[in-house]
Formats: structure tokens, C-alpha cells, sequence
């Protein structure tokens, strides 16, 4: 049986919610967080360009202009040390670029960053921060995050909770499979079409296809970490693990080359920059 990618997977996350078409689910989605009115969505650059060129370019999952300011959207599917950190700095990228528009600083626009855990322990379901001091008084006005606990939502969906499951059956529906959203659905047409979109998402050759290069690359890098963590090695392990990462990209690549895939696509997937892809290609 095929496996069914939920929008606990980013790329899913991305074919569903970024389309024109559907931005009409992602409205009811972020207003069930953000407790106000969404009136209008832009989609802005997804692959944000850095200054540095040394810097390993940043891809966002989501970047939105609405109406109450630019929201970023992040999907973490795992709960690893450096979610924090990377985040983080990805808000501050765009913080930092709006603010230094323009002859004066202004706090007139708020930047909110929504990340969607899986896979943390906590007793909330949503985590708002903003900067403040130890006595309370904030820093600034305009800087959000918002941490959603995904394992608590679906702690919702199964206590069957009906009442609960009504006030957030648009962030529960996100990590449910077919026939659980049917169930979910017969209650509300936005789940109804957010169902049908992620089953046409499912049925794609070309999303399959992606999610099967990607789940590959990251269990050769997992099956590599532990080979060399049960050897002990100390001297040279990280260049080991590089290397073979950069061996079993280059496989895949040239796997995702044969079936004429775009160049784009299989630099996103094995972050083998186009120009080698190219030379693969010969």
C-alpha cells in the first residue's frame, strides 16, 4: 500500500496551501491561530537570496503579505536542536529587510512566524512569543512567533472531543489521513476541499516521485550517522558522513535525471547546485 503524505510533510504542505485557487483554506487556517480576520493573501518569494554568498540559501515553507503583515510559515515533521535556531533566523531575515525600508524604523507592520511542530513535548497547544524583558515589558510590538504543538491537536481528534474538535478542525485536519478527514469533512466544505486537494497532491507522479528521492536521501544520511556513531569514530566522522551524503545525492540525481525531471526540482531535493546537475547530465 502507497504511503499517504499528510501536510505533516512541508512539500505537501506547500502543493496545497500555495496555490491561488486555495487560499482560501490557508485563510481559515491562519485566522484559527491568529484569532483575526485574514482579508487578503500575497505569496511572496519562497527562496529568500542572502547577502552573503557563502550563506546556504533559506527556503521558507510559506511567505505571505495579508492584511495585519507578513507572515512566515514553517512545517517541522521532527523535533531536532537546530528548529530553533534556523527558524529564528529566518524571521529575523525578514524582519530585518522590512525594517531597514524606508528613512525611519517603524513597528507599523507586523512579521509573525507560524511553525507547526511534531514531535515535542509540551502541555500547550499554541506557544505565542515576543520579545520582553524579565519584568514583562515588551521590547518591541511586532514580532511574533507562534509554536503550534501538533501532537496535542491530534490528542484532540482522539479523545473525540467534539466540541474541541470544531474550534480547531483546521489545524487538526493537517495530520490526518483519507478516512479520518472524511469523518472531519462531512461538517465543513473548507476541510472537504482541503481533503481533495491533498489527495490530488498524493496522486501526482511528479510530488511522489519527490517525496520518494527525498525519504531515500534522508535515510542513506540517518543509516551513514549511525554506522559511523556505532563505529566511534572520532577523527574525520563528519567528513565521512559528507561525503557519502554528497556520493548517494549524486545517485539519486542522476536516477531523477534519467526520467527527464526538472533541473530545479532535483537541486531541491539533493541541494546539488544546478551548474553540477548540468555537468551530470553530459
Amino acid at each position: 500500500m502507497e504511503k499517504f503524505y499528510t501536510c505533516r510533510y512541508d512539500r505537501a504542505f506547500k502543493e496545497v496551501f500555495m496555490k491561488e485557487e486555495n487560499k482560501d483554506i490557508l485563510s481559515k487556517l491562519l485566522e484559527s491561530i491568529l484569532k483575526v480576520e485574514i482579508e487578503k493573501i500575497e505569496f511572496l518569494n519562497l527562496e529568500r537570496n542572502v547577502d552573503n554568498i557563502n550563506i546556504k540559501r533559506k527556503h521558507l515553507d510559506l511567505y505571505l503579505e495579508t492584511n495585519i503583515g507578513k507572515i512566515q510559515v514553517e512545517v517541522n515533521s521532527s523535533n531536532h536542536k537546530y528548529i530553533r535556531p534556523r527558524n529564528f533566523s529566518y524571521l529575523c531575515d525578514i524582519y530585518s529587510h522590512n525594517v531597514l525600508v524606508g528613512e525611519s524604523y517603524k513597528e507599523d507592520k507586523l512579521i509573525i512566524q507560524i511553525n507547526f511542530n511534531y514531535g515535542v513535548s509540551s502541555e500547550s497547544n499554541i506557544e505565542k512569543y515576543m520579545l520582553k524583558s524579565d519584568t514583562n515589558k515588551t521590547y518591541i510590538e511586532n514580532f511574533i512567533i507562534y509554536e503550534i504543538n501538533m501532537e496535542k491537536y491530534k490528542e484532540i481528534w482522539y479523545n473525540r472531543d467534539e466540541k474541541k474538535i470544531e474550534e480547531n478542525k483546521y489545524i487538526i485536519m493537517l495530520d490526518l489521513l483519507p478516512e479520518e478527514l472524511k469523518n472531519l469533512s462531512k461538517r465543513n466544505r473548507m476541510v472537504l476541499k482541503y481533503m481533495s486537494e491533498l489527495e490530488r497532491v498524493n496522486e501526482s507522479p511528479k510530488f511522489r516521485e519527490f517525496m520518494s528521492a527525498e525519504e531515500d536521501n534522508r535515510k542513506i544520511e540517518n543509516s551513514l550517522r549511525e554506522e559511523y556513531k556505532e563505529e566511534g569514530l572520532a577523527e574525520g566522522r563528519e567528513q565521512g558522513i559528507k561525503e557519502g551524503i554528497k556520493e548517494s545525492s549524486i545517485s539519486i540525481a542522476k536516477k531523477m535525471l534519467q526520467k527527464n525531471m526538472d533541473l530545479n526540482l532535483i537541486s531541491e531535493v539533493t541541494e546539488l547546485p544546478i551548474e553540477e546537475l548540468e555537468k551530470l547530465n553530459i
